[in-house]
């Protein structure tokens, strides 16, 4: 019997965060799921993020360097394709370790209705947008509301943390995060940008290179990666998808997804989990 997409949906969304929750059912609060060298892995954070800012950055674009804009220094300004010269050590950002953030830009529904965004996070910061004007938003720059924004997205993904899942939230994560350069960069949007658009953190999963994949606690570099296609998005046990930087570099490489820096930094150590997933075929071993 043929059931209508209304029910089918909904049951489907509830079957991908049963899966999510039984690979991740063994973390603390503090820990989330990632993936690396076509595996599962864990990642423990020991401190908060930081979005790093510098003496000449001019992070809210008043024309103001940051050095003689103190307001610029009162709340977090995480910006995607900005990147500093530094990491929060202060050593060459050429050195530090990278953390792919996969976000996944299409929508498995074609969603239309701007109400399936996700809220803001206990109310987000002045400005932001979130709901129905951020849903308005997203339709207007892609023609339709992606799974990184929706509040019940119809993929897996890693964030939110399955202890805290909130929408637009993740354990020890920044809760907001500046689109206006990447939407500049896409063509979506004034360029430069004349100010920022705070949005909630989308959800989104996690990748590290094969070198990394057991590393002790240290700050990484969070690279944005958007996936445009459904097919490379992550099985939540790493079965399927793209779950290695081999891969994400073959994807990159075929026009299907899109890596940018930022100025955002997390700190966590990383193991490879108890339930490993299978390796692809065809992807690189170091």
């Amino acid at each position: 019997m043929i059931r209508s997409q209304s029910l089918v949906l909904p049951l489907f969304a509830a079957v991908l965060l049963l899966a999510g929750a039984t690979a991740s059912a063994q973390l603390a609060a503090n820990q989330t799921n990632g993936f690396g060298n076509s595996r599962l892995v864990t990642f423990t954070y020991l401190q908060n993020f930081d979005c790093v800012d510098q003496p000449a950055l001019d992070l809210d674009f008043n024309k103001i360097k940051a050095q003689s804009d103190p307001n610029e220094m009162q709340t977090p300004i995480c910006q995607p394709v900005t990147e500093p010269t530094q990491d929060p050590t202060g050593g060459d950002i050429k050195h530090t370790a990278h953390l792919y953030v996969f976000v996944p830009m299409f929508s498995v529904d074609n969603d239309q209705n701007p109400n399936d965004a996700m809220p803001c996070p206990n109310g987000g910061r002045p400005g932001e947008l979130c709901g129905p004007a951020l849903g308005a938003a997203l339709i207007s720059a892609f023609g339709f509301v992606p799974e990184a924004w929706k509040t019940h997205p119809l993929v897996a993904t890693q964030c939110p943390d399955p202890n805290h899942p909130v929408p637009g939230t993740c354990t020890m994560h920044a809760s907001s995060v500046d689109l206006s350069v990447t939407l500049a960069a896409l063509g979506k949007a004034a360029n430069p940008p004349t100010g920022n658009m705070f949005v909630p953190t989308p959800n989104h999963d996690h990748v590290v290179d094969n070198s990394r994949v057991d590393t002790g606690p240290i700050w990484w570099e969070v690279r944005p990666v958007l996936i445009m296609d459904q097919s490379d998005w992550p099985a939540p046990d790493g079965s399927s998808g793209i779950t290695s930087a081999k891969a994400m570099d073959d994807a990159e490489a075929a026009g299907r997804a899109i890596e940018v820096g930022s100025n955002f930094f997390l700190f966590f150590s990383s193991s490879q989990a108890t339930s490993a997933a299978s390796p692809h075929s065809g992807h690189a071993m170091p």
